[in-house]
């Protein structure tokens, strides 16, 4: 039965997304965008102090920029993530200049990348740990054009940081934890 339900479920989603795909208006990029979008994410960490642990929680997006060509746009992104266990509440927040690059004019699938910043914190009575560091985001969408300056647009983005020390309590640790962050969500752009 489970399986039934599952195989309808992919049906009537490939069903959707085909007429949706056939249905959108024409891809136009010119002048000004901004957009945001929210979703799942999970934040793990690599280096001094690996895990393979990783925390899942609430995870979104704002960014807005302007457009090169029909094939790029510049622009600078927030990313955020956080999570509640056991009574502590954990966010990340990252800051980024991107790059994003229509590989077909006519098409609405984009990728992504930039630099920023990343910060993890959390708020412990006793421990209470911080890091940040310098991050590299990677990433990937569709615009799905419904309007004919709005687009809804599912992504997949990972931001990775390095050099990002531990901090406890407020004094370094020499601990470098480095976070990183891979998010899922569905956003919405005006072009």
């Amino acid at each position: 039965m489970g399986t039934l339900r599952a195989t309808g479920f992919c049906a009537l989603l490939t069903a959707v997304l085909a007429t949706s795909a056939f249905a959108q208006k024409a891809q136009t990029r010119e002048g000004f965008w901004i957009g945001f979008g929210a979703g799942a994410g999970s934040l793990g960490f690599s280096g001094d102090a690996t895990s393979s642990n990783r925390e899942t929680g609430l995870s979104g997006n704002f960014k807005l920029g302007a457009t090169v060509s029909p094939h790029f746009l510049i622009g600078a992104e927030t990313n955020g993530w956080t999570d509640e266990t056991a009574g502590v509440t954990t966010t990340a927040g990252v800051f980024s200049a991107m790059g994003y690059y229509y590989p077909m004019v006519q098409s609405g699938l984009y990728l992504k990348g930039g630099l920023g910043y990343l910060a993890v914190s959390d708020n412990a009575e006793i421990g209470q740990g911080k890091a940040a560091g310098m991050a590299a985001q990677f990433g990937l969408g569709y615009d799905f054009r419904v309007g004919r300056n709005f687009s809804v647009s599912p992504y997949a983005n990972y931001i990775a940081s390095t050099g990002a020390e531990l901090k406890m309590d407020g004094s370094p640790t020499g601990v470098d934890i480095n976070p990183n962050i891979f998010q899922m969500g569905l956003g919405v752009t005006w072009h």
